[in-house]
């Protein structure tokens, strides 16, 4: 945003049609309970830009894939989505939460494939915006995870101009005191934005501070949103009291997805010899245990995770970051194979479904904050993100 107020005025004039054409507002910037007001989202003209679309004839369905579980064809699915996903938007990326998880994605299908066009194109991304995080909302999450990739790039070459920024940034969160009366993360979304990036900064670095950052905020959120009767993460807390049509309480797959998905990227950096290192797992694995329970019969979960009656759709973003995250619990001995292996293939088999001749990735929810319905098109960039990430461990998974 600029800081002429007269520009910042146009903008936010733009932002304010485009909310009331479409009929709705950005869901992050939904307020919780009034103790817990979050900072002001980005205008919707930013945040939605380029993210994704539903068209209402997007041709036919892929017939040029298999779902079985060998390099061959799970590398054939990642490659077909990267690329349509990648000449859609490359021209477009941006340092929004959205494009993060597709970056995180690409990397992943370079790591895949063996093809390194996509890793070439985060390295060019990172170089546009000069290796910087947004930071006009800090200590907002949305904004930090952006470095998960920068991080990630860091780590192939040590240059220090990758993560300066992104470092500099984390160091203003650590001086950071926290505010008894909101929370820092206190949208569960949030604990895929930034505490990964905290948790890659400690290990580049070998400075625990970061991490111990992390664990202490991780552990306030988790404290607030964990429903430890479900074993699921309560969007934020406007959620507490609210129903499904049937009943249940709102747990949304997405936003359950995101730290389940939080699980494996910070996990998989954390020492082994970390104090509270058995607490994330004795989490994690309750979360996987429910998550593997309320799979739906077509391998995939609804936006609404307790009321899937409700949604005609499975929602193939939660999906995603349900199926990266038990097939990386696999892969680390954390979970069982022989129980969640046939829960991991079936997920995958059900998200090849949803992929277009074109390479379109479909019934991905738009942005939102809550369960809700969309088109069997619908493609965002955050979706595709998550399946790459899955693409990535299922093929792990291939070699045992």
């Amino acid at each position: 945003m600029t800081k002429t107020s007269r520009v910042k005025q146009a903008g936010w004039q733009v932002a304010l049609l485009l909310i009331a054409a479409t009929g709705f507002a950005s869901a992050q910037a939904a307020q919780p309970k009034p103790a817990e007001t979050a900072p002001i989202a980005p205008p919707a003209s930013v945040e939605r830009a380029s993210v994704g679309d539903s068209p209402d004839d997007p041709g036919p369905l892929a017939t040029d894939l298999s779902s079985a579980i060998t390099h061959a064809a799970i590398r054939n699915a990642a490659r077909k989505v990267a690329d349509w996903q990648l000449a859609q938007v490359e021209q477009k990326f941006n340092q929004q939460w959205t494009f993060a998880a597709l970056y995180d994605g690409m990397l992943a299908a370079s790591k895949t494939t063996g093809d390194p066009r996509y890793n070439g194109a985060m390295v060019r991304m990172a170089q546009r915006f000069d290796w910087k995080l947004l930071n006009n909302r800090f200590p907002h999450a949305d904004d930090m995870a952006l470095g998960q990739s920068y991080m990630d790039l860091y780590m192939q070459t040590h240059d220090p101009l990758r993560m300066a920024d992104t470092r500099e940034v984390m160091d203003q969160l650590l001086v950071r005191k926290d505010d008894p009366s909101k929370l820092l993360w206190w949208w569960c979304d949030a604990l895929f934005m930034a505490p990964p990036v905290l948790a890659r900064i400690s290990a580049a670095t070998e400075d625990r501070r970061y991490l111990d950052y992390m664990d202490r905020e991780w552990w306030q959120t988790s404290a607030s949103l964990y429903d430890p009767a479900e074993h699921l993460y309560f969007r934020d807390s406007r959620y507490f009291t609210q129903k499904q049509q049937n009943g249940q309480k709102v747990f949304w797959s997405r936003g359950n997805g995101w730290v389940m998905g939080a699980f494996a990227k910070v996990l998989e950096v954390m020492p082994a010899d970390y104090p509270s290192r058995e607490k994330y797992i004795a989490q994690y694995k309750q979360m996987a245990e429910r998550i593997a329970f309320i799979q739906g019969k077509d391998g995939l979960w609804r936006s609404g995770l307790l009321d899937p009656s409700a949604y005609d759709l499975p929602e193939v973003s939660g999906s995603a970051f349900f199926t990266y995250s038990l097939a990386w619990g696999i892969n680390h001995g954390v979970l069982d194979r022989a129980k969640f292996a046939p829960v991991v293939e079936r997920a995958w088999a059900g998200m090849l479904s949803h992929i277009y001749a074109d390479g379109r990735l479909g019934s991905i929810q738009p942005i939102d904050g809550q369960p809700g319905k969309f088109k069997p098109s619908a493609s965002y960039v955050y979706g595709v993100g998550g399946f790459l990430l899955a693409a990535s461990e299922v093929d792990v998974m291939a070699n045992r």
